[in-house]
Formats: structure tokens, sequence, C-alpha cells
């Protein structure tokens, strides 16, 4: 069996009181206090998550923009210096390969953050995809990534540098940020549907970084938190997650992230046609929420049914932390996905019931 990878704050998780899990192949922790706790901490004050197991890939040359336009969903060319953005790379068939940011740091030098299960795959695929002046360069073993997520974030971070904070709009970043002396790359972005920043920083700078946001925002209820809170925050505001909601098997208009998908685009790109279709005329499957009629909690995989016949299946499903109701994301017919449809979660060897609600289950408060 192939030894777990590990982030540079692997060391320190037990001083904070770390319950690991493997996590596609990575020792991460799964909480730290409890995933409840956690949740609640970022929903109301601020937490902090080790993500350094993402992937991090440097796109430069003369043709970068091009070669982005053909692996990207999303309009790279609408993408500003000093901006990120959201986007798929699919396969023809319209199958999603991943989902990722793209950050242009300059003309013709980008940063693309992939998921840590996909690295290998998503490498392969760029390689694969290069046409012109193009260099691809897998950076993630030299870079860390801390978020700092939750509507005190910036209040507790501000704490660490001279740079005024409020100038870093959402989906905006700042490359050469210094953060308690640390040379950083600080976005606000997040994937927890609160407010915050994720940290970029040199393998080595992780600790120091990790360990001195706990100790300032210490009094302000600041906790570390792991992937058990992180997976229940990202799905109450249903942001997908590879493999559950987005698949080679499941496209990006399926998954309801078509806003992140532009098929009028001037740029040919792959599974193009597939997902203009699908956006002009509906996917055949739609991602939906779903919420418990009856006591039970729907959970990834389960099969849904309407009419004695099954008609889709969960992708993510919990008891929501924030909600107190049994929901779940289900990935369903079309012809069943209006809201108020009632439905049957096979759970066991019961059939409980379900109806389709609206989504997304939790935004934030607006200021």
């Amino acid at each position: 069996m192939a030894e777990l990878k590990r982030t540079p704050l692997f060391e320190v998780y037990k001083n904070y009181g770390a319950k690991t899990i493997d996590f596609g192949g990575w020792d991460l922790p799964v909480q730290f206090s409890s995933i409840k706790e956690e949740h609640e901490a970022v929903r109301t004050k601020a937490g902090l998550f080790d993500v350094s197991h993402m992937g991090e890939v440097e796109v430069r040359g003369a043709d970068s923009l091009a070669f982005l336009q053909k692996i990207a969903t999303n309009d790279v060319s609408l993408l500003k210096t000093g901006g990120a953005q959201y986007t798929a790379m699919c396969y023809e068939d319209g199958g999603t390969v991943d989902d990722l940011l793209i950050y242009k740091k300059a003309d013709n030098d980008y940063l693309l953050v992939i998921n840590a299960s996909n690295i290998d795959k998503d490498i392969d695929w760029l390689t694969a995809n290069i046409n012109g002046d193009v260099t691809i360069k897998n950076i993630s073993n030299e870079v860390a990534l801390l978020a700092l997520q939750g509507p005190i974030a910036q209040q507790v971070l501000q704490k660490l540098t001279d740079t005024d904070l409020t100038e870093i709009k959402f989906f905006k970043f700042k490359d050469g940020v210094k953060v308690s002396g640390v040379n950083s790359l600080l976005s606000r972005t997040g994937y927890t549907g609160e407010d915050g920043f994720e940290i970029y920083c040199a393998v080595e700078d992780a600790l120091v970084l990790w360990e001195k946001i706990l100790e300032v925002g210490k009094e302000d209820g600041v906790l570390p938190c792991g992937l058990g809170a992180r997976d229940t925050l990202r799905f109450e505001a249903i942001l997908p997650l590879y493999g559950q909601e987005l698949s080679k098997d499941i496209t990006p208009i399926e998954a309801g992230i078509g806003f992140a998908v532009k098929p009028n685009k001037e740029a040919d790109f792959n599974g193009k046609a597939v997902l203009k279709k699908q956006k002009e005329n509906g996917p055949a499957r739609k991602l939906v929420g779903i919420e418990l009629i009856d006591k039970g909690i729907p959970r990834h995989g389960y099969e849904v049914f309407a009419n004695g016949e099954q008609i889709g299946v969960v992708t993510t499903g919990t008891q929501s932390p924030t909600l107190k109701k049994n929901i779940g994301l289900a990935l369903l017919k079309a012809e069943f996905t209006a809201l108020g449809t009632e439905v049957e979660v096979q759970i066991r060897k019961k059939r409980l019931k379900a109806e389709v609600v609206a989504t997304p289950f939790y935004k934030r408060p607006k200021k």
C-alpha cells in the first residue's frame, strides 16, 4: 500500500488535537475539535484550514492565453492581471476533467490551482493539449496553501500585514504581500461560502503563518479546521466537490456551474459543442437540492426514486449544521427537478420521502 502524502504542517497537527484520515492519498485532518464546532466558527467568526494538498501549476509563454482558452470552459480572455477566475476543464464529450481556479499574474503568466486528487491526471491532460509557445510547470511541492475563512477573516489577517486588505476584492489577489514577514500571494477566494482569504506561500514558511494566524486570532475565537467542516461548509453553499458533483461522467452544466461555461466565446474548447447544446436545450440531468421529509440522512451514492423507478443518485448529503435539516444534493432526471417534487431516497432497506428544494442551502448575510 502506498504511503500517504503529508503537507508541511503534518507534524504540528497533533499539537492541535487533529484526527487525520486518508483523503485521496493524503494524510489530512478531518477535525481538530469537532466538525460542528469548526463549522460554527467559520460561519460566525473564522477558521483556518491547511489546504496545502491542492495542486499549483504555472502556465507561461506567448501562447499561454490561447492554450488556456482551449482547455478552459470559461472565457480566460476576460481575466485581468490581479484577477482570479473559476472554470472547468472538460473532455470532448463534456465530462469534467477537473474544476479549478486560474490566476492572471501578468500577460503570459498564469497560475492554475487544481484538485489534489487530480494533480497527475491534470498535468497529463494539460501537457497533451499544449500547442505553440507554452510552458507548464508543476510547482505543487513548492507551495503551501492556508485558507482563513469567516466573517472576521479580514480583521484577523489585517493584524499581520501592512497591506490594506480592503483593496483586495472578491476573486482578486495580490502577490508579494508580507504576512507576518512571509512573502505571500493573498487571494480573496475560498470554499466555504464565507468571506476570507487563501494564502499561498513557500512550503518552508507554512508553519510560521499557521501558528501566527492562530495566535493573533485566538482571542477572537479563530479555530483550526479540518476537512469535515470544509465539506459541510462548501456543501451548504453548493460548491461542487470533484468526484461527487463533478466527474468524467458529469458535465459542468449538469452540476449547476453553467456560469463558468462560455460556449459563445470565440475560441474553441474541449467539449464546446456538447456543452453549448446542454446550455441551450437544458441537460437531461440536473443537480438539485433535496430535503428529507421522513427521518433519515441522504448520503453520497444513495439511489433516488420516483414512481418506482430510479431517477438519480445523491452526490452529497448530511445533517446541515447551520440549518439543522437532513439535506442533500442529487443528480436527477430533469423532469423530476421542479421545486416541491416528491422523491424517495433509498436508505438501507427503506425508501424515505424527500422533496426537491431551493439552493443554495446557505447564503452569507449581506453586510
